[in-house]
């Protein structure tokens, strides 16, 4: 049985990292954005000031609130309501990993103390790191890049036609 779960077990864990991967490339510009815009001082320095398992509760908080949302989107998209449940996933999806960046970001020190949150990062870390090394994620990667590019090209193609468009009235 445990040959049987152990490949499953980490077919699940590549494919929830993944997602989480995909979902991080968007939540970290959101979340240095929001570092650099929004200016919460006193709650910065509070959430600076709490000891190691006040800051590990507080960090479990997003995740514990908002990771429910992923079945009950998955249910919405069954039942037909496709819509709703994309939006419901993709939202909360971000909302709890810019949390989580930002909180892991100021309480990162205080976090490493505790023996057990360094463990499972450190083996978080590893899993990452494996998933990067596989071929999959490099096709994923370039793919990702190959779009950013269109993107970016058929943007600039959009602005110079919209200002010839511009110039042309004048």
């Amino acid at each position: 049985m445990k040959r049987i779960l152990k490949p499953i077990t980490y077919i699940l864990a590549a494919i929830y990292f993944l997602v989480d991967a995909v979902f991080m490339a968007v939540a970290r510009p959101i979340s240095r954005w929001l570092g650099r815009h929004l200016e919460f001082k006193r709650l910065r320095a509070w959430i600076k000031s709490l000891p190691p398992y006040p800051s590990l509760a507080l960090f479990s908080v997003p995740v514990i609130i908002l990771e429910p949302i992923k079945p009950l989107a998955a249910y919405l998209v069954a039942t037909g309501q496709f819509l709703s449940g994309v939006s419901a996933f993709v939202g909360c999806e971000l909302l709890k990993l810019v949390l989580v960046e930002r909180l892991f970001h100021l309480t990162r020190d205080k976090l490493m103390r505790i023996p057990a949150f360094a463990w499972v990062y450190g083996k978080f870390s590893e899993m990452k790191a494996w998933l990067q090394a596989t071929e999959a994620w490099r096709a994923i990667r370039a793919l990702s890049h190959a779009a950013k590019d269109f993107v970016v090209r058929a943007k600039a193609k959009l602005a110079g036609g919209f200002s010839r468009l511009v110039t042309s009235r004048d």
